[in-house]
């Protein structure tokens, strides 16, 4: 039995219905009064859970008619072959933006980390955890590793008021990037900060950044799957 409240139980439910094709697209979900015998719930719990459905584009209610699947909103895009300011990127599509600092420190950098960044197993390093909203949708969860002897002020900055990668680009312009991007099956730490179902996967792209041959950051960004992909263009002259 899941530990999560009754209305995640029921969330859970009924998206994974829908990630998993049960109910399709345009096709009338189990009602309310169903969903309360079936989970011996009340009905402000069961209509919590569609209403963050409903929120979150999954479902979309009709009066008289019942709940309906919604078809997959378009998904947002990001650029893979170049660095953007996601703040940017939000307001460019005419949303509001906004952050949550969820922490924001200095750490001793462990074996993987010491790789990363090209320093010895120890050192001090500069972390940030930090969710990105659209809407207050979260779109992207930021893992930041910063190699404090090119960037002390780092631990100084107010990340709600200005991005990592805002910052990092007017005080090391960026001058060489390395990342990767793999589909994953993320952690329940991970889930509950995106607010994904149970099974939905997530994009991960991990990056490396460099001002001029200073290793400056090592970045793990996570966005939802079912929201977001990463495109690139490449010309041939």
């Amino acid at each position: 039995m899941s530990d999560s409240p009754l209305y995640v139980q029921i969330k859970d439910y009924i998206a994974d219905n829908i990630d998993s094709g049960y109910w399709s697209v345009g096709e009338k979900i189990t009602t309310e009064l169903e969903l309360t015998k079936q989970f011996n719930v009340s009905r402000m719990t069961v209509n919590k859970a569609i209403r963050d459905l409903v929120n979150d584009g999954k479902l979309v209610r009709k009066p008289r008619a019942g709940t309906f699947v919604c078809a997959p909103a378009e998904k947002l895009e990001s650029p893979l072959l170049d660095t953007t300011n996601i703040a940017n990127e939000v307001e460019q599509r005419g949303h509001l933006y906004h952050s949550d600092v969820v922490k924001h420190t200095a750490i001793v950098a462990d074996n993987t980390v010491a790789t990363k960044l090209g320093i010895m197993l120890g050192s001090n390093v500069f972390y940030s955890e930090i969710i990105h909203f659209e809407e207050n949708v979260p779109i992207q969860l930021e893992l930041r590793w910063v190699n404090p002897s090119f960037v002390p002020d780092y631990l100084k900055q107010d990340f709600t008021n200005v991005t990592p990668h805002e910052y990092l680009s007017d005080t090391c312009p960026l001058t060489a990037i390395e990342h990767t991007v793999e589909a994953i099956n993320p952690d329940t730490s991970i889930r509950e900060r995106l607010n994904l179902s149970q099974h939905e996967p997530c994009l991960l792209l991990n990056r490396r950044t460099w001002s001029q041959d200073k290793l400056i950051s090592s970045a793990l960004l996570y966005h939802p799957g079912s929201k977001y992909k990463l495109s690139s263009k490449v010309s041939f002259n």
